[in-house]
């Protein structure tokens, strides 16, 4: 990171100043930028006409604000900060073709410029690797980051009903389960991201065939680039039925070199909805298995609507204990951004309750089985009109916290602190 220059904050050059005409300090520039941001803010949303049934999709816009305080730890400065999303996205169609443009402008401003945010990371800026440069910095200073990117810029042409054929950079899901998702090779969220709206685009040639209505065949190369790791290749294949009732799937081929397999399934069980996938892979002459397993069911408590979720993963590619979190950080998958967790045994469990058809509480909750360590995550959402989500929450983590010189992270979760957020959301 670079320090903030002294420029920003040191009075305007000139002449000798006098008493009646004192210097003119600027202010600094994460204020500048802030008061940029709500300004273009301000304006979009003004100049924005209220939706009619008529009008054209063509063109759509989201601006997401996120002001959070972290909690001081050993592993981050904490503080205050604010992050800003502006999105806008073109989906014009063509005969046959289509094309999807989505681009971003991110911005951060920060107490702190080491302050990590536990369970706010994934989903608001995914990490590197695609092989496009369609991703830059405009300023990294000590307290202000600003990036812009393409999250999608993908064309797709679909000559009939049963084919389709897109590339470049567009989003790709084959997760069965819903927060653990070992089986899906592309981008996984961060189980804790409370913000699932828009899934980080990858840069892909894709073909999919259609044959039947509820089947489907998947193709996906994917090359990727990555300053440790070099340049690699993924080149996988899916297909999707569903049998008496059950979604059933299974892929394979080489994901990142490795010859790779895996399979997925979901259904009705007793009346709770049943996911399980897993995936088998041979890195470096070892037979390595992921695999999750959950359930799920929405029901009525006292005339309302509650929904829960429960799910259990074992990872072969991840840590048996706090001893081995070093070595861990040092793998190829954990450095590819593979791993949605670090723990080899974990569960993830979600509850939410509707309280008023406008308001809805939930909590969230991961749960380290093999250095029992937890992340909890109580949070509220608010449906403001149909364009506006007001939301809010706090994350709280528990387990060891005392570093040693040969374990420095003690637990995944011990020392991830207290982090309060609060988040509110317009689309246009």
């Amino acid at each position: 990171m670079k320090a903030a220059g002294d420029s920003s904050s040191s009075p305007s050059s000139g002449g000798p100043l006098s008493s009646r005409a004192p210097a003119r300090r600027r202010l600094p520039i994460h204020l500048r930028v802030l008061a940029s941001a709500v300004l273009i803010a301000a304006v979009c949303v003004l100049a924005t006409p209220p939706p009619a049934h008529a009008q054209t999709t063509w063109l759509t816009g989201y601006y997401q604000n996120v002001p959070l305080w972290a909690q001081k730890t050993e592993l981050s400065a904490g503080g205050l900060s604010d992050f800003n999303r502006f999105r806008l996205t073109s989906e014009p169609t063509f005969g046959q073709f289509s094309v999807e443009v989505a681009y971003e402008q991110l911005l951060t401003l920060r107490q702190h410029d080491n302050a990590a945010i536990p369970g706010l990371g994934g989903g608001i800026e995914p990490s590197g690797g695609e092989w496009l440069d369609l991703q830059w910095t405009i300023v990294d200073e000590e307290h202000v980051l600003w990036r812009h990117r393409f999250d999608r810029i993908n064309i797709t042409w679909r000559p009939n009903r049963r084919l389709e054929f897109s590339a470049g950079r567009q989003a790709v899901s084959w997760a069965t389960t819903l927060f653990l998702t070992p089986a899906d090779p592309f981008s996984p969220f961060d189980p804790a991201d409370p913000f699932r709206v828009f899934r980080a685009g990858v840069d892909a040639l894709r073909a999919r065939v259609y044959p039947g209505a509820l089947s489907e065949i998947d193709v996906v190369v994917r090359p990727t680039k990555n300053d440790f790791l070099g340049e690699e290749m993924t080149a996988v294949a899916r297909g999707l039925t569903v049998w008496k009732g059950w979604e059933v799937s299974g892929w394979g081929g080489s994901l990142y070199g490795d010859a790779s397999g895996a399979f997925g399934l979901a259904g009705d069980l007793a009346g709770l909805a049943v996911r399980g996938e897993g995936v088998v892979r041979r890195i470096s002459e070892e037979t390595v298995f992921r695999g999750s397993v959950g359930v799920d069911r929405q029901l009525a408590v006292r005339g309302k609507d509650m929904y829960f979720v429960f799910e259990y993963q074992h990872d072969g590619l991840a840590a048996a204990g706090a001893d081995g979190y070093l070595d861990l950080f040092r793998t190829d998958p954990f450095i590819r951004g593979e791993l949605q967790v670090l723990g080899r045994d974990e569960t993830a469990v979600q509850a939410s309750y509707q309280l008023h058809p406008l308001w809805s509480i939930a909590a969230m909750w991961l749960w380290n089985l093999n250095d029992k360590s937890t992340l909890v995550g109580p949070s509220f959402s608010h449906s403001a009109s149909d364009e506006a989500t007001v939301s809010g929450g706090a994350f709280f983590g528990f387990g060891d916290d005392e570093p040693t010189e040969g374990r420095p992270l003690p637990s995944e979760y011990g020392l991830a602190g207290a982090t309060l957020w609060v988040s509110a959301s317009l689309f246009f």
